[in-house]
């Protein structure tokens, strides 16, 4: 068994797609459709990346050095360094993080210089799930564009049992800006309000009402939501305290 396998999608040519290094305990998958080829991974731990990260032996070293030190964690979310352009042409390197739970925002990210703490979800450009949780949580909804299957997947996992752990120092270098994944941004709202509601259920009321916007889209499809729902949350294991953790 491999220890890594990663999941590279976003590209137009996804298929023709090089790894950026081989090894033999690790497995490369370019894809946008991670149901189709979760069945032939078989690595102890996945990472699923944007193009636009850089997964090298710097940042894998660093995962498993993680692992072996949070051995109760069932996924990361590991922080994004990238470069910003202040005052005028000098460049400053930034960092973001995981999502926490937001009453009325739905999500929000982590501060910049956050603790270790416990996530909602990871950024949607780089989320690592171990295998253990991937077998319990199932597949990915593909009805959803990526950025928000990881959302709905991560909140899932905490049905299944999990928690997403967000390591300061766990950081990948991301090639331009972080992705506008936010209820403020219109393009990704209605999916983040499927997402929260499938996993929080009543609990998003006060999201709902701050942007009335979603409630046609919801409404609109509420016999497939609440099916995916009673999936999501039949035996949950996500205790009310640990929700709590996530705000």
């Amino acid at each position: 068994m491999r220890q890594f396998d990663v999941f590279v999608w976003g590209s137009p040519d996804i298929t023709e797609t090089k790894p950026s290094f081989t090894d033999p305990a690790l497995g490369w998958f370019f894809t946008d459709n991670f149901n189709e080829r979760l069945n032939e991974s078989d690595a102890e731990w996945i990472v699923f990346a944007n193009r636009s990260v850089k997964i090298n032996r710097e940042f894998l070293n660093s995962l498993a050095e993680n692992i072996s030190a949070f051995p109760m964690v069932d996924a990361f979310a590991p922080r994004l360094r990238y470069a910003s352009i202040e005052d005028g042409d000098k460049k400053s390197a930034k960092f973001v993080g995981g999502f926490r739970l937001h009453k009325s925002k739905g999500i929000e990210p982590i501060k910049e210089d956050a603790p270790l703490r416990y996530v909602a979800c990871p950024r949607p450009e780089i989320a690592v799930f171990s295998r253990r949780i991937v077998q319990r949580t199932g597949a990915f909804d593909a009805s959803l564009p990526i950025p928000a299957q990881i959302l709905d997947y991560a909140l899932r996992m905490y049905h299944a049992g999990g928690m997403c752990f967000s390591v300061p120092y766990l950081v990948a270098g991301l090639q331009g800006i972080p992705m506008d994944f936010s209820s403020e941004n219109r393009e990704w709202l209605p999916h983040i309000a499927y997402a929260l509601s499938k996993s929080l259920g009543i609990k998003t009321a006060r999201f709902v009402a701050t942007h009335p916007s979603v409630i046609v889209s919801l409404w609109k499809n509420r016999k497939s939501l609440q099916e995916k729902r009673d999936k999501a949350i039949l035996l949950s294991k996500l205790a009310p305290e640990t929700l709590q953790e996530l705000y």
